[in-house]
């Protein structure tokens, strides 16, 4: 009510209320947002995919199951492992042209080309072929199980039965791009790329990102807006202040809470999704993992995972799935075993270890479990601890060089199975910045790909519990999804577990006023 008023004080007055009609303003945290999905990496860039770019299916706004998109039906034939998806005849780029099978096949190949090193790449490795192909041990792309039978016919051909397989496909990088963008190294002009999604970019600026409705999509009549203006800024209270005064509808990152007019506003929910801590584990001694489980013991994690400050303190890698069992970690301090494991490793009390560097992006939060881990290993070992500060957008990038010892990551789930999680830590996964190489563990994910139900998730619970006892990966919280909206004035947005809000059903709702009143947007 706060808000509705203040926005009605400002027709009164005549203050601009952003821009009339059909027109939906969100504003995100400045960053560096590309436009080509093969080479992406951010949740903001998967978010502004949702209204680029479309691959088979599309997430289902509230509850994400894979709906139809590119393709309108699909088959599963050979108890599970070949999926034959049948393609609209009306699935079009802005440009008119058709998209076809052979389009997809190009995209996906692409994708899990080694020259590339794209960041998800892995997540083909379940398709017959794919992971082999993506590691240069084979260079035949025909021997990938992704065959274009028909212009409207894709076969994708897995290794085993994967009932996580449909819901990895909305995410985007799975989506089609058109073949005459794939050889392109400049994607920075959006006048001069292809888009096969429900908008397309009319205007780009270094602070904003104009989008229009595609008039050649293929489910056009069902999108929501005209418009989505999209703010880049990094002044959580202007914005603030814009969205109280009705400039703004959805601030998906960067809000200052305390500013905000109406707490109703302020939406929060659980996500998919965990900030966590990791060793880089692939030089010495940190190659150890009785070493590495040692410093983890002398850490007092009470207050590390303070309830008091985390919405969610988490003691494992995967959040609560139904079905999934708990994998048992390291959830105390045991500084007489980490004392006694440090003695046997030949370093009593500490002494001879190296200086230990933690990497963060900085912030208060960061700067605090720091404070604490210098404390405890300085304190309790010995141990002499430097923080180095990289900030967004380098840090991410600075994660792949290792010479750090810890490192720390939010990571949120590109789909709602424990894979998400386990799968970064494959030897052979390019998303993997631990540098981790265990056989019994790689050996355990690839025994899950031929499970199901309840075998298959134990099998995974077992994997994880390695990546925990061996102080691979500290948890530390399961982060929860926080926006800032008027669910009242915007329709078509669900809160979810991923935090992604496909654009396409983004629409602002009939406004209404009290008595007396006429409310225009």
């Amino acid at each position: 009510m706060q808000r509705l008023l203040t926005i009605l004080f400002g027709l009164l007055t005549l203050a601009p209320l952003g821009a009339a009609g059909d027109e939906i303003v969100i504003a995100m945290l400045e960053s560096e947002l590309g436009l080509n999905p093969i080479d992406s990496f951010t949740a903001g860039e998967g978010q502004l995919y949702t209204g680029l770019y479309e691959g088979l299916v599309s997430y289902h706004p509230l509850t994400l199951r894979p709906v139809p998109a590119v393709a309108s039906t699909w088959d599963v034939e050979d108890d599970g492992r070949l999926y034959r998806f049948h393609l609209r005849s009306d699935a079009r780029y802005h440009t008119g042209e058709q998209v076809t099978a052979e389009h997809f096949r190009r995209t996906w190949l692409e994708m899990i080309d080694p020259e590339r090193e794209t960041a998800y790449s892995f997540l083909f490795d379940i398709i017959t072929g794919a992971e082999a192909y993506r590691n240069g041990e084979t260079t035949n792309p025909d021997e990938v199980g992704i065959r274009a039978v028909a212009d409207d016919v894709l076969e994708v051909e897995l290794d085993s039965p994967a009932p996580h397989f449909l819901a990895m496909l909305p995410h985007h990088s799975f989506v089609v791009v058109h073949p005459e963008l794939l050889e392109r190294d400049n994607w920075s002009d959006p006048g001069k790329l292809i888009y096969n999604g429900p908008f397309i970019i009319a205007e780009r600026s270094d602070d904003e990102i104009l989008l229009e409705r595609n008039p050649e999509y293929w489910d056009r009549a069902e999108v929501g807006a005209e418009r989505i203006r999209i703010l880049l800024h990094n002044d959580p209270v202007e914005i603030t202040a814009q969205f109280n005064g009705g400039r703004i509808d959805w601030v998906q990152s960067g809000m200052a809470l305390g500013q905000v007019l109406d707490p109703g506003s302020i939406q929060v929910n659980p996500m998919f999704s965990t900030s966590y801590f990791f060793f880089a584990t692939d030089s010495e001694p940190w190659d150890n993992p009785e070493l590495r489980r040692a410093l983890a013991l002398a850490l007092p994690w009470d207050e590390i995972r303070d309830a008091e400050i985390h919405f969610n303190p988490a003691r494992t890698l995967v959040p609560e799935i139904p079905g999934y069992p708990r994998a048992e970690g390291i959830t105390a301090q045991e500084l007489d075993e980490a004392l006694e494991l440090l003695g046997r490793l030949g370093f009593p009390e500490g002494e001879g270890l190296p200086t230990i560097t933690v990497r963060t992006p900085g912030g208060a939060e960061n700067e605090r479990i720091v404070e604490l881990l210098k404390s405890a290993w300085r304190d309790e070992l010995g141990i002499e601890v430097e923080h180095e500060v990289i900030e967004h957008p380098r840090y991410f990038d600075s994660l792949k060089d290792r010479t750090y010892t810890l490192g720390t990551v939010t990571w949120i789930g590109d789909y709602a199975d424990p894979l998400t999680f386990l799968q970064l830590w494959s030897s052979r996964s390019n998303l993997n910045d631990a540098g981790y190489a265990n056989p019994a563990y790689d050996a355990l994910l690839r025994d899950s790909m031929h499970q199901s139900g309840g075998e298959r998730f134990r099998t995974l619970a077992e994997a994880e519990e390695l990546l925990l006892l061996e102080a691979v990966v500290l948890p530390i919280s399961h982060s929860p999804a926080v926006n800032l909206l008027d669910r009242d004035i915007l329709g078509g947005w669900y809160p979810n577990p991923l935090d992604i809000h496909p654009l396409k059903e983004l629409r602002l709702k009939p406004a209404t006023a009290p008595p007396g009143f006429v409310r225009v947007r």
